[in-house]
């Protein structure tokens, strides 16, 4: 059996010869003993240096124990107090335990008496110790840009705690919405390299023969327009982490050379011979399965195997219970006081509707709704008549959370629907991206609000629109 860990003590004891023979006593168990012989001295050390434990005779020259002991507790309620009392004092050491004394040993004892009583208050440290750190991992309600205290994002906030400090790769995967570049940021933030770049990059937003140069950058000349050299991604996230959203996106002959950078840690830039190194941690992300792209062909194996060294799954919001009113609430006093509304409180019927709800948007549709709600409407809370039109089915009983369905009229309207023209797809989206664009003063990211998609979606269409109109393809290319 391991012999006991090395604790530090703290011994506070006028009577020096008692003191002398308490420290033999405790060599057994070869503690780390710092001995004082008064009450302020020994405040001043524990101040210095916090003790494993401390054994308090109450009876001190300069201050009464009991006053050491409140104020050793005030300091950190978890050390372990054990109090060293004469025969005549037992009810001053029963007085200290219920203000917090661990124990208390009656004078003369031997070194058994005092090893066992010890060890039983160090344990009883450890086990408190133990009990608050799992308490503070349960009870997170909030995490690097996190917002959620169900089970399900405290073993999310657990592993990114456990991957961050390292140098290895994080592939993140869930669905749209459920905060995937909040995750890659709060790896960054836990991790070295805070202090370096994070830069993001989305696959999905950018056309694809741009990608190349805005993750490797490109030199002047190098293709029409390039006025002069361009720094890409990778060298601006030099010593930091280097997001790579959507990853299953990207084009199979561009994952050629993302998985030589990998391998290698040097770019070059589109356009010059050289090469240059940089020292990056690769994050990725996609809100397909990863592995089905692989199995497709759709995705380069050795490169998901470079970057799938740490998974890391992000729940979607309809199984992350009360989070959804965390997270509601807290978009609710955010955009009521950037909107400068009075509105701070969701109705009892609202909350259950909320809760209720499938969110196949995740934490992004939550936040469209509320922006929604705070920027149309004001009150002391927000009612089930402010809640804006919406589909999808409701978690447990369809009709008893769902959202009203926009799409769903009287059978009138219904009639009259059919009997309107049917337009081309793409012309639907396209004058329906062009008027929230006009109702917004061609602000992207209000205009996808009101669309409720993102607003990378509304950037890649504006270009495949400017490109098919360059190109003389007309408005069907789009």
């Amino acid at each position: 059996m391991s012999s006991p860990k090395k604790r530090r003590i703290l011994l506070i004891e006028d009577t020096v010869p008692l003191a002398k023979l308490y420290i033999e006593f405790l060599r057994a168990d070869a503690h780390e003993v710092v001995h004082c012989t008064r009450g302020r001295e020994a405040l001043d050390a524990a101040a210095a240096s916090p003790p494993d434990a401390v054994i308090l005779d109450l009876k001190l020259p300069d201050m009464d124990g009991l006053e050491v002991l409140q104020a050793l507790q005030a300091r950190d309620a978890s050390v372990s107090v054990v109090i060293i009392t004469a025969h005549g004092s037992i009810d001053l050491a029963v007085e200290a335990m219920k203000l917090g004394a661990f124990d208390f040993i009656v004078k003369p004892f031997n070194a058994d008496r005092l090893n066992l009583t010890l060890r039983n208050a160090l344990e009883r440290r450890t086990l408190a110790r133990m009990v608050e750190g799992y308490r503070k991992d349960l009870d997170r309600g909030r995490f690097h840009g996190f917002i959620g205290s169900s089970p399900e994002m405290q073993a999310v906030y657990r592993t990114i705690e456990s991957v961050a400090a390292s140098r290895a790769n994080v592939f993140i995967t869930g669905e749209s919405g459920t905060g995937k570049e909040v995750a890659a940021q709060a790896i960054h933030r836990a991790s070295p390299r805070r202090d370096g770049a994070f830069v993001a990059l989305n696959c999905a937003a950018i056309p694809k023969d741009l990608l190349e140069s805005e993750i490797f950058g490109h030199v002047k000349g190098a293709f029409t327009g390039a006025a002069g050299d361009r720094p890409g991604a990778a060298l601006l996230a030099d010593g930091g982490t280097l997001f790579l959203d959507e990853i299953c996106e990207m084009p199979f002959d561009l994952q050629s050379k993302l998985l030589r950078f990998v391998q290698t840690g040097t770019v070059s830039p589109v356009g010059s011979g050289r090469e240059e190194r940089v020292d990056v941690r690769f994050v990725a992300a996609t809100n397909r399965d990863p592995l089905a792209e692989v199995q497709a062909g759709r995705f380069r194996e050795d490169l998901y195997y470079r970057l799938h060294v740490i998974p890391l799954a992000l729940p979607p919001l309809r199984d992350r219970g009360d989070d959804v009113i965390e997270i509601a609430r807290s978009f609710l006093i955010d955009y009521a006081r950037e909107e400068g509304k009075a509105l701070s409180a969701f109705a009892p019927e609202v909350e259950a509707r909320l809760r209720a709800h499938d969110w196949p948007g995740n934490v992004r549709q939550l936040q469209n709704v509320v922006r929604n709600v705070v920027v149309l409407n004001d009150g002391p809370q927000v009612t089930v008549g402010m809640l804006p039109p919406m589909g999808g089915p409701a978690i447990g009983n369809p009709d008893a959370g769902a959202f009203p369905c926009a799409a769903c009229g009287s059978p009138a309207a219904d009639a009259a629907e059919e009997d309107a023209a049917v337009q081309p797809l793409w012309r639907v989206e396209k004058d329906m991206i062009q008027k929230a664009l006009r109702l917004t003063g061609d602000d992207v990211p209000r205009a996808a609000l009101m669309l409720e998609i993102s607003p990378s979606t509304i950037y890649r269409k504006l270009q495949q629109w400017r490109v098919a109109e360059a190109r003389g393809a007309g408005e069907g290319a789009a």
